[in-house]
Parts: structure tokens; sequence; C-alpha cells
């Protein structure tokens, strides 16, 4: 698409179905830091790694041990290794670029999502959410986890951690997923509950610096930052989508997080009970502020797990209907702009591209559907007097329109070009996207491909086998006697020659003479000639012998000897 005629006005989100994805079933879906390659992980237990610019398969992750459905697939900060979560209770990292499994591990749990560590630039400790238990934090270097707290309740003036009950009242066990996800830093973990909270949590002690409330009461199933880390987003079963913005720093967000208790302990230093949780949710609003809500007023339909766009404008949720493909797409202010309306066939997984305005849609069926902006091109960008018509005006022309010397008032201004000012031509100017790398670590944006060798290459490095050679050899042929003579090989035009002169009794025994241009060109002319009686009754006649073409050869050789080089 040419730039320069792309109207600046159009919304940058996706609007038509550009191309789909079809390879075995997938289940969920993951970009990496640049979108130029596509994680997806299948029910047979493999993931697949597609090159986004082709829409060809990079790589095919397959282990022995998995063979159940992929739960959910994530990269690490700069691409080269992946996380995969299976419903047979595994977490396996791989190293992508030599397409070789760094670890695997059992949990007692099967984990719905799973998530890397954004900090390291090989991370191995990872974030698991498994179906019915606390939020786990893993380290797959040496197999430990610890649990993450879930809720809070008051003793005195400490606050205790409670723990995720095994059984409710009635005997029946809970089965409700908690969900948690990294912040941008890696410092803190935001993990909801079914008490509609949000804990954040720090990673390497556990413990809970706040708790922000979420409006509605409901249990939260998803919580989604941004890339800038900026704005987070929460899923409820209440059927509504809440924005929220993040107030804490990029950097050091534990030292602001003492920083702020710290305040919070001066400020209420006179109350004798304190409510410790209202001081945890205190400092909870002034960490993360709730900004808004989406939701259809009309359908109140359910979510799936909604995303942000690359640049953080545009705000994305997928229909959770059955037999319904839909995509809505708000404003980060909260005006709905586009609904996207796809097959007849549910959503399971949605991602939006990190950098370009494309949506990827998994649906039921295994299909990944790949939705693209519909671009209007505005042919006005040529020139700034050009005007587009929707249709036919008459025009009138001035006088002087086609005059050599049109009047000074009328004379467009030159613009002024500074012929002394240097180009630089080496530097290229970089798109402004947003990164997450600091840009001192390589990032994996594409994987080498691995090119299929040809038959004809294959036949080379395998060729037949010992005894298919042998056999070949052994075979019985009319021209193995005369295949070496005087030491040297013989070529099969040659061996025919010598037994055809045999059977004729050396009358054709002549000494072998290179014909000339001027004896092939009248060679040539003979053979054009129509055939005489004489000729067509001798070659016919069933009394005489046969004559072969090397006798006819030697009668040609005899009338034209002053054509022939000896």
């Amino acid at each position: 698409m040419n730039v320069p005629i792309i109207d600046p006005l159009q919304g940058d989100f996706p609007e038509i179905i550009e191309d789909f994805l079809q390879h075995g079933n997938m289940k969920c879906i993951a970009f990496n830091c640049h979108g130029t390659l596509l994680a997806a992980g299948c029910s047979d237990g493999s993931c697949i790694i597609w090159d986004f610019e082709t829409r060809g398969i990079s790589r095919r992750l397959r282990d022995s041990a998995t063979i159940s459905p992929i739960t959910s697939v994530c990269w690490s900060k700069h691409g080269h290794r992946l996380l995969v979560s299976a419903t047979d209770k595994s977490l396996t990292l791989w190293d992508v670029k030599k397409c070789e499994k760094i670890a695997r591990i059992t949990l007692q749990h099967t984990a719905l999502h799973a998530r890397l560590d954004p900090g390291p630039v090989e991370p191995t400790v990872c974030l698991a959410c498994p179906l019915s238990s606390a939020p786990l934090l893993v380290d797959m270097s040496d197999g430990s986890s610890s649990v993450l707290p879930v809720s809070v309740s008051q003793e005195g003036n400490n606050y205790i951690v409670a723990p995720i009950p095994r059984k409710f009242s009635d005997g029946s066990t809970p089965f409700t997923p908690t969900a948690a996800t990294f912040d941008r830093s890696g410092e803190l973990i935001c993990v909801g509950n079914s008490k509609g909270e949000i804990l954040i949590v720090g990673v390497k002690t556990s413990k809970v610096y706040g708790i922000i409330p979420v409006p509605g009461g409901a249990v939260i199933k998803d919580i989604v930052f941004c890339r800038t880390g900026q704005y987070v987003l929460t899923n409820s079963n209440d059927r509504v989508i809440r924005l929220f913005e993040n107030l804490l720093p990029h950097n050091n967000v534990i030292n602001e997080l003492e920083i702020i208790d710290s305040l919070n302990n001066n400020t209420n230093n006179n109350v004798e009970e304190y409510d410790i949780v209202e001081k945890l949710k205190t400092t909870g609003i002034k960490c993360i502020k709730y900004l808004r809500e989406f939701q259809d007023v009309v359908t109140k339909i359910q979510w799936k797990t909604p995303c942000f766009s690359g640049d953080g404008e545009w705000i994305l949720g997928a229909s959770a209907s059955k037999g319904e493909h839909k995509l809505y797409i708000w404003e980060r202010l909260g005006h709905l702009v586009k609904i996207l309306e796809g097959p007849k066939e549910a959503i399971i997984d949605v991602v939006w591209h990190p950098e370009r305005p494309i949506v990827v849609s998994v649906s039921v069926t295994g299909t990944a559907y790949v939705w693209a902006k519909d671009y209007v091109e505005n042919w006005s960008a040529f020139a700034p007097d050009f005007k587009e018509l929707e249709e036919n005006e008459e025009y009138i022309e001035r006088e002087d329109e086609f005059d050599l010397n049109p009047r000074e008032d009328e004379k467009e201004k030159e613009e002024v070009v500074d012929e002394d000012a240097e180009v630089d031509i080496e530097n290229i100017e970089e798109a402004s996207i947003i990164t997450i790398s600091n840009g001192l670590h390589e990032e994996l944006r594409y994987l080498p491909a691995v090119p299929s060798p040809d038959l004809s290459e294959q036949q080379d490095k395998y060729p037949a086998s010992p005894s298919r050679l042998e056999e070949s050899n052994n075979s019985a042929s009319p021209f193995d006697n005369d295949v070496v003579t005087n030491g040297h090989a013989s070529s099969p035009m040659e061996v025919a020659e010598n037994s055809l002169a045999e059977e004729d009794g050396g009358a054709s025994s002549k000494r072998k003479r290179k014909p000339s241009a001027k004896g092939m060109e009248m060679q040539a002319e003979k053979d054009k000639r129509p055939a005489t009686k004489n000729q067509k009754s001798s070659s016919v006649s069933k009394t005489s012998k046969p004559r072969t073409k090397y006798d006819i050869d030697s009668d040609q050789d005899d009338e034209f000897t002053d054509g022939f080089v000896f």
C-alpha cells in the first residue's frame, strides 16, 4: 500500500478478514514482541511458529511426552524462548532458535495460563494460573514453586493470607480459576480473586503491597497490561470490561510502594485500631486508578480475553457466545467504533499485532483468521489543490488559465529549497513504534529457513543400495562382451556397429571416415528425392537379403569419395 495516498483520518483498526491460517487444530496464539512470528498451540500437543510476513511455517515444536491440547503459549521478552502449557499439567520451556527443549515440569493442576517473567533476557521463572488452585510462581530450572496469596483477612493489627479452600461446605470443589499476570517490570504480580479485588504482590517476597477493589465485586477472569504498562484491563463475570491506569513507575516499583506504605503509616499513626485491609486498599488506589468500563448494554454478552492495540489507543473485546464470531473495538476514551462479524464459529482466543492494525482470532474449529485494515486511497495527497468529486460538475475555465504568463497574484509560491543543506543518506529513520526492549540484547525477529532438498539431490546423497547395484552389474546384456575393447571402454553405439558388422560377414568393415559439410548437404538432398521403382522393389523383396543402414552408408561412401576427408 502506498503510504502517501492513505487517508490519515481513517481509524487505525482492522475491518475485514484478509487471510486465514490453518494447520491442525489450533487452540491459542501469541505474537512475539515485534509481531514477526506467531506461535500457535495445537490440540495434538505441538506448537507451530508461523512467519507472519510470509504466512509460512518456520518451526514445529513437538515434545514426545506431550500429546494433550495446548492451553497457552507465551514469548520471552526478546523472543528467544517460548513457554507452553498443556492440559496434561505440564509446563515446557523451549529454545525457539535451536528448536530444543530447555526444561519440562509437571504441576498438580492444569495451568490455564502461563506467563514468563518479562524482566530477564533468558527467563526461567514463570507464572502459572491453575484451574482450581491459587496462582503459582514456578522456577523452571529446578522445578520449585511457591503459592501466591489470593485474599487478605484481618487478624488484630496484622493481616494474614487466606488460602483457597480445597472444598466448599457442601463438599464440592471450587471451580473458579484465578487470574494473574506480571507487570511490565517483572517485579510485581497482579492477582485477581473471586471477591472482585486485585492484589499487588511482590515477586521476590510474595508480600501483598496493595488491594484494588474492582467495581461490581464480580469474579475477575482476566488481567491484561498494555505494552507500555500504563493501562490495565480486567474482564469480570458481570460481563463488563474495565480500564485502569497504572500510576506506578516502570523502574524501582518496590521502592515506590515502600514509600507509599510509610506515608500511610504516618497518616494513620494516631489510630489505635487501624484496619490493615483498608490501609492496603488505600495503597492500591494510589497505585492503580479506575477509569471507565466497556460493555454491550443491549445484549449483555460475556467476553473472551480482552486486549490492547500495539499503541494502546484501541481496546478489543471478543464475544464469548457460541455460534458467533464478533469483535468489538472501542476507543480508549470509551466510544464503540466498530463491530466486526466473522464466520458462524465461536472465538476461543484473540490477539492484536504489536505494531500494525492487524488482529488474529482463533475459532473453535482451529482456524486462525487474520483481520486487517481496509485502506481507502486518498488521491488528493498528490497535489494540495486536487479535489475528488463524487459526481460531475460543470467547470468554467478562467480567461488566462492557459496563458504562458499568468498574473503574478495567481502564481503558485515556489518552495524555498536550501541547496547547501546536507542530506543524510546513511541513517534510516525508524517508524515511531513502541518498543519494550532496551536495545542491549539481540532480539529474535525471524527464524532462519530450513530448505528441503530436491529429489535429485536426495538421489545423489542416497544412491541405490548395494544389492541393487550388484543386480544391475550382473544383469545380462547383448553387448557385455564388447563393452571393453583394446583396454578402453566403448560407447553403446560403437558396440552396436561392431556387432552388425560381424553379422554381415565383414562386408562393412571399411575404415571409418568422418563426413565433411559438403557430403552432409548432398546426403540431405538425396534423402529428399522420391524413391524409384527398382529401389522400392529391392527394399521390399523377400528373396533378397535385407539391406542394413551400414550397407547404404558404404555405397554412399563409394559414390561421394571426393566429399569425405580421410
